[in-house]
């Protein structure tokens, strides 16, 4: 088991810990109330045993917590699942895929980039950019047009069916180079298209904009599950209580960006900066 699923089994042990105590019971009480060998507890709370569904739903009803069942086993699934690590990825194409499972059973979707533009709006060119760099950092040998062609399809979403977008850009997106100049001037034009379409909501953030709220990049789907990505994994977060602080923040970033026309001006002088 990975760090960073033990590390996952202890948190949630540690909450049923206190849940347990708040409850003025002992593990050997516990034990003896769910008619579990006396040594469970102990296991579960320190996470040297994965607890189930059922455990998790007599461990509250016998501490008196039935409320705290919902976001438990939420936890609960996503221990195992919340850490995908890059290198066992079965391909970027199966990961493309994946997405756009996800994207279709969205009615709305909302993505936060500080760095780069988001996959649902890259052009051919600099998908072929991102991927390259991606490819070569993590060592895969899987051939680009693959998964380039599936990013590609992923973004039929855009113009089908009943969904809507909001995605806010930090300005330094429009700065950061992938690829060259020529593939930026395209990347830039396309996020302009973009804008017109009547489903889509493009907010960028001024590099002048007061601090808010901590971020990373992350997309939420409706308000049932949000994706983060960081350098050795992506996160599922699918716990009520960590997905409302995501909506939380989503809203602070979009009070803090543009839209519309002035929106549409900090893209126009990225591109002038970049025709000089």
């Amino acid at each position: 088991m990975s760090g960073n699923v033990h590390e996952a089994r202890e948190a949630l042990g540690a909450r049923l810990r206190d849940i347990r105590k708040d409850a003025g019971l002992s593990g050997t009480q516990l034990s003896r109330l769910a008619g579990w060998h006396h040594t469970k507890v102990s296991k579960i709370e320190y996470g040297k045993q994965a607890p189930s569904d059922a455990d998790i739903r007599a461990w509250c009803l016998h501490c008196k917590a039935v409320k705290d069942v919902p976001d438990l086993i939420a936890t609960l699934r996503n221990v195992e699942a919340s850490y995908i690590e890059w290198k066992r990825i079965a391909g970027i194409k199966r990961r493309q895929q994946q997405l756009h499972s996800t994207e279709v059973d969205t009615r709305l979707t909302r993505s936060f980039e500080p760095v780069v533009v988001p996959g649902l709006l890259q052009t051919h060119d600099y998908i072929k950019a991102v991927l390259a760099k991606v490819s070569q950092f993590y060592g895969h040998d899987e051939p680009l047009e693959d998964g380039i062609a599936a990013r590609l399809q992923r973004q039929q979403v855009l113009y089908r069916g009943y969904h809507k977008f909001h995605f806010i850009l930090a300005e330094q997106v429009l700065y950061t180079t992938v690829g060259s100049d020529d593939v930026m001037l395209g990347q830039l034009d396309r996020i302009l298209n973009a804008m017109t379409l009547p489903n889509v909501v493009v907010g960028i953030i001024p590099i002048s904009a007061t601090y808010e709220v901590p971020t990373t990049n992350f997309v939420m789907f409706d308000r049932r599950v949000a994706h983060v990505e960081t350098i050795t994994a992506e996160l599922t977060i699918t716990q009520p209580r960590e997905l409302v602080l995501y909506e939380q923040a989503f809203q602070a970033l979009v009070t803090m960006a543009v839209v519309g026309e002035p929106a549409r001006a900090l893209i126009r002088k990225a591109i002038e900066a970049r025709s000089v």
